[in-house]
């Protein structure tokens, strides 16, 4: 392209340069998923309410731009929950794995009591007519959190706070199953107390049961080393006997005692 100039020469015009910061793509990407959780975080409006549709036109985008990224709106909303809080929902290593998963519980009950939670409401709703938005949020959000979630209670089998026969999956069902029963049903209140309570139940019964199984491990190896035969002078000369008789064909005789060779 060319433009005139003020001193009347035809001169070819510079390109425009791009102002510096994140790619227009990568803007673009976070402007949809943020229209996204607008959209859901308001109470009123459902999974069957958002639309591609509505949320290009409040992004700033075409709706080849959303598809390009998500094939679908279930994926989208997924990403978008999940995008928006895996930095808070991380596992801390503080030495203890009762405190570490506790820390964490209380993290997921505090985005749920947010407007986050209102998002989570409409994929958990939805998804149960719609097999494609559980999917979604199982592999976009629960999987990698339970992943984390794996590598802290190893820590701790490791650690010898859990026994290492532990069923982990059954664990974590036991430990957030509480937690979506109270956000979806609402018959008691969600807070951070109950995560405590929740914790304490769980925790002080598997650390006791791994404590006596530690114990019990090492009675058996006390009891064990203390029933082992003790050597005698006079087994160690019948073994050495028995081993001479086992490396010749001729017979051996035994050594005659010290009397008998001065008689």
């Amino acid at each position: 392209m060319r433009k005139l100039v003020n001193n009347g020469q035809d001169r070819p015009a510079k390109a425009s340069k791009r102002a510096p910061g994140r790619p227009r793509s990568e803007r673009a990407r976070e402007a949809i998923l943020s229209s996204t959780l607008l959209f859901l975080e308001d109470w009123r409006n459902s999974f069957a309410d958002l639309t591609i549709e509505h949320v290009a036109e409040a992004a700033e985008v075409g709706k080849a731009t959303v598809y390009r990224w998500w094939p679908t709106k279930a994926a989208l909303v997924a990403d978008a929950f999940a995008g928006s809080v895996t930095k808070k929902l991380h596992f801390p290593d503080t030495g203890s794995v009762a405190r570490d998963m506790n820390l964490q519980m209380r993290q997921l009950v505090k985005i749920l009591r947010s407007r986050r939670g209102n998002v989570v409401s409409a994929l958990l709703g939805a998804g149960q007519s719609d097999s494609t938005l559980l999917a979604a949020f199982r592999e976009r959000f629960l999987k990698p959190r339970r992943a984390e979630a794996y590598a802290t209670l190893r820590r701790g089998i490791e650690r010898g706070e859990l026994s290492a026969s532990l069923d982990l999956d059954l664990l974590l069902d036991a430990l957030y199953g509480p937690i979506y029963m109270r956000f979806l049903i609402r018959h008691d209140p969600l807070s951070p107390e109950f995560v405590d309570q929740i914790c304490a139940t769980i925790f002080l019964r598997l650390e006791a049961e791994a404590r006596a199984k530690a114990h019990a491990v090492r009675r058996d190896g006390n009891r064990r080393q203390e029933g082992k035969p003790r050597r005698s002078g006079a087994g160690k000369l019948q073994r050495s006997y028995s081993l001479q008789r086992r490396k010749t064909s001729e017979p051996l005789v035994p050594p005659k005692p010290k009397e008998l060779e001065s008689a």
